[in-house]
């Protein structure tokens, strides 16, 4: 168990020196979400509809952290498929060192990659207007929400590069899948506010349960309605990632363990 641990934490080292050493990924995957903030928090803003009223931008925020630990999936996607076309993975397997800790060290590195993306978003938050209204408390636990779902996007993002194993392929298909994902939720627009059949697709959305239910933490606008999944979204919001997890992360070692057969 110690071995494990020890190997684990060593993969998770490697994996955030490569962070370090190239900070123009972190500024890609930052860009994006600040981008959104500006051009429909400040461009589009003025036009923009809250169901219940309120600040658009405080509405919005919530959901640009929930997009941004979405397209963490790229992140983690071509990492992990850099790694396999290198030959980097075959080397790591004919090492002494435990089977797990290439996948548990890719999940935990991409957990603190989230931390750190957090940290600089929250303060990105603050400086447009956006604040949390309910106590550090409930603060902490929608940042608990936020990292459980980057998990379980870590683990896709894993089983799709084991899958696919070419980064550039990889790179191909993580925005196309992960742009109608983000697009159909309440991250821009509520659902109440759609068309029945988009807005009841939308309520199902595993990001919009995430994004509900840090709304209804951070006291920020944007809660309503009185379908299922909207009077429910802390439940939804577990149970989703959770069922990710359970699904992605067995596909993913079960891929990986079929590596060299």
């Amino acid at each position: 168990m110690t071995t494990v641990i020890a190997d684990g934490w060593t993969m998770t080292r490697r994996n955030m020196t490569h962070v370090i050493r190239a900070p123009e990924e972190l500024i890609l995957y930052f860009s994006l979400p600040i981008m959104f903030v500006l051009v429909f928090g400040y461009v589009f803003g003025s036009g923009m509809q809250v169901a219940g009223g309120g600040s658009y931008r405080e509405f919005l925020l919530p959901g640009v952290f929930v997009m941004t630990m979405l397209y963490g999936l790229g992140a983690t996607a071509t990492g992990v498929a850099l790694d396999l076309s290198r030959g980097v993975v075959d080397r790591f397997r004919s090492m002494p060192m435990a089977r797990s800790a290439l996948m548990t060290g890719r999940s935990a590195a991409d957990l603190l990659r989230a931390l750190l993306e957090m940290s600089t978003l929250l303060v990105c938050g603050l400086l447009v207007g956006w604040q949390w209204r309910q106590g550090v408390g409930k603060a902490l636990l929608a940042v608990g929400l936020l990292l459980l779902l980057r998990i379980a996007i870590t683990w896709v993002g894993i089983y799709l590069a084991l899958l696919v194993r070419n980064p550039d392929t990889v790179g191909v298909i993580v925005f196309p899948a992960a742009f109608p994902l983000s697009a159909i939720s309440n991250v821009f627009v509520s659902p109440e506010l759609m068309p029945p059949v988009i807005g009841t697709i939308s309520e199902w959305n595993p990001l919009s349960a995430t994004v509900a239910a840090i709304r209804e933490l951070f006291g920020n606008p944007g809660l309503g309605g009185d379908s299922w999944p909207a009077e429910h979204a802390m439940l939804l919001a577990v149970l989703w990632p959770v069922l990710l997890i359970a699904t992605f992360a067995p596909l993913a070692v079960r891929r990986y363990q079929r590596l060299s057969r």
